[in-house]
Order: structure tokens, then sequence, then C-alpha cells
């Protein structure tokens, strides 16, 4: 599942959630529900816009390792 950062202008903070591409989150209550985090003192109505990054996805899959040795590489020859 690919996880996503939400900016909220009310309060100048970043939050990291994880969710499918087809949800979408537009205020920061919905971000503090899905982040478990508490609303503080900013409204829950307050406006988030989800910020353009790297785009990481999380796997659960584990059915092949990162790399042949089946681990990581610590010499750097995998690329990892």
């Amino acid at each position: 599942m690919p996880t996503y950062d939400y900016f909220c202008s009310a309060n100048s903070r970043t939050v990291e959630v994880t969710h499918k591409m087809s949800e979408g989150i537009a205020t920061w209550g919905e971000l503090c529900n899905k982040a478990g985090i508490e609303t503080d003192d900013t409204p829950a109505n307050a406006t988030v816009k989800r910020l353009i990054t790297g785009g990481a996805i999380i796997s659960n899959s584990g059915s092949e390792p990162p790399c042949a040795s089946g681990g990581c590489c610590p010499g750097g020859s995998c690329g990892l």
C-alpha cells in the first residue's frame, strides 16, 4: 500500500499515512483519524493537501528476497 505525506497549513504540520490509492483525505480530522493521532488545537475541518513525494510502496508479500543473497548486501553489489 502506498504512503502519502499530507500538509496542514492551519498548523504547519506534515503527516505521513498509508492508504489505498483510491482513498483521499481532505481534512485534518480525517488525516488524524487515519494516522491515529490527536487533532490537538487544530480544527478537525481544516483542509490538508497531499504533497508530491517519491511515492513509496510497502509490500507484505515477502515472496522474493530484495537481492540474490537473501538480504541486504553489505558491499552494495545488489544496488539496494
